[in-house]
């Protein structure tokens, strides 16, 4: 029986928007490969993909445009369907996110990476290509109590070497130190220099924002790097998120949170100093800590989906 143009939407969107597989969809459907294969075709011949996605793409375009006259960024807005989970939104931003460091990453370059879920997502989706003494340094320590990080942190920064051939350099020191005499002891220590002045070279960073409302949630809240005496100094101080491990308050303002004496993560001032600053998020959880990011000075470059850039331009 010939499918009704209900049924080659609904194929469409998950082939062409949530950018699965035949396989994946052929598995949805019930059906072959082959199957898949020719209601595509049929979807094409109907218009319907072309009035559909394109339609989807516009309203994207349009809010890219709506971020970039309001917040003062390049901005990609990854069309992601009403009623798609927060896997299926943080793996869209991560595609768009990796084709655009695929296009800003080139030999002599330095790219600095902060790890999270997002960049992790985000080094899956990178491009093989070769390049010339091109680093990819990580930008915050990944050590707590139960772990020393080095395992999840390198496997993230591991990934970007490995598409381009770059040289890795982790930064093996804790996510946050137990004291701040600590921190400003080990950046005296020389290996600790080297990865700092690293870092300081860097072209381009990225990023996520932290928070513990995302739907997908964040590693620093999840896992084991905060207590609840951080936490219930994080709250008096109204801290929204972070980035790279520095803990912002709604207005972008960093400076007297006193974690963020003992974070390994570069503070505002330094991160502004690298040239483009790629900021890739999923979900509208994270919108506050969005709006303090952007409010902070820190992102040049911002990856969306468009739920949360429709989000992040009502949020107050």
């Amino acid at each position: 029986m010939a499918a009704d143009d209900e049924d080659l939407e609904r194929v469409a969107r998950r082939y062409w928007v949530d950018r699965v597989t035949m396989d994946v969809v052929a598995r949805e459907e019930g059906v072959s490969r082959s199957t898949v294969s020719r209601m595509l075709d049929a979807a094409r011949a109907r218009g319907i993909v072309q009035v559909s996605v394109g339609t989807v793409h516009g309203r994207a375009s349009a809010l890219a445009a709506a971020l970039r006259d309001r917040f003062g960024v390049d901005a990609v807005v990854e069309p992601v369907p009403e009623g798609a989970s927060d896997l299926a939104r943080l793996e869209g931003v991560a595609a768009r996110t990796g084709a655009l460091l695929d296009g800003l990453m080139g030999s002599g370059m330095v790219l600095g990476v902060a790890w999270g879920t997002t960049t992790s997502a985000v080094g899956r989706q990178l491009g093989a290509r070769s390049t010339v003494d091109a680093h990819v340094v990580q930008l915050n320590g990944a050590a707590n109590t139960r772990s020393s990080g080095l395992g999840y942190a390198g496997e993230v920064i591991d990934r970007f070497g490995a598409a381009w051939g770059a040289e890795v350099h982790q930064f093996p020191v804790p996510a946050f130190f137990d004291a701040a005499a600590t921190r400003r002891a080990m950046w005296r220590e020389r290996s600790v220099r080297g990865v700092l002045a690293l870092q300081q070279r860097c072209d381009i960073a990225l990023f996520g924002v932290g928070t513990v409302a995302a739907g997908v949630p964040s590693r620093v809240y999840t896992a084991g790097y905060l207590t609840d005496a951080d936490r219930l100094s994080l709250a008096e101080e109204r801290v929204v998120g972070d980035v790279c491990t520095v803990f912002l308050r709604a207005d972008g303002s960093w400076q007297g949170v006193p974690l963020n004496a003992r974070s390994s993560g570069p503070p505002p001032p330094a991160l502004r100093r690298i040239p483009r600053r790629v900021c890739a998020v999923a979900g509208t959880g994270k919108v506050p800590a969005l709006a303090a990011a952007l409010a902070a000075g820190l992102v040049t470059d911002l990856v969306v989906d468009g739920g949360t850039a429709r989000a992040l331009l009502a949020h107050r």
